[in-house]
């Protein structure tokens, strides 16, 4: 199975800004609906953000709007998650996911059986 490498998590204090990027030495990520998601322990994982691989539309979880902001480097085949005025509940381990085909979709969700494609997850902690 085709696996995602994300990377950038580390730590950071309240307040602060990071930025996560993913990448695929074998996928090339422009042509997928993509995700990101995050987890905690003893927790489900959740979506944060998605988007789509048409126009590039994106989508965010509530509780990041406003705070995080997914984008695409085609050039670099690269997706980001820039993540701004950090909050301690926003510690987990974030994954980044991609739909199973190049599926055009106008829209997308942030469901994880909706996503086919893996990273191994980079942990992100916010602590002062």
């Amino acid at each position: 199975q085709r696996q995602l490498v994300e990377s950038g998590g580390g730590l950071v204090q309240p307040g602060g800004s990071l930025r996560l990027s993913c990448g695929s030495p074998e996928l090339i990520l422009k042509y997928y609906t993509m995700a990101w998601f995050r987890q905690t322990s003893g927790k489900e994982r959740e979506g944060v953000s998605c988007i789509t691989n048409s126009g590039d539309n994106a989508y965010y979880a509530a509780s990041v709007e406003g705070r995080f902001t997914i984008s695409r480097d085609k050039a670099k085949n690269l997706l980001y998650l820039q993540i701004d005025k950090v909050k301690p509940e926003d510690t987990a381990v974030y994954y980044c996911a991609a739909e199973k085909s190049y599926t055009v979709r106008p829209t997308c969700d942030m469901i994880n059986e909706e996503y086919f494609y893996w990273g191994q997850g980079t942990p992100v902690t916010v602590s002062s």
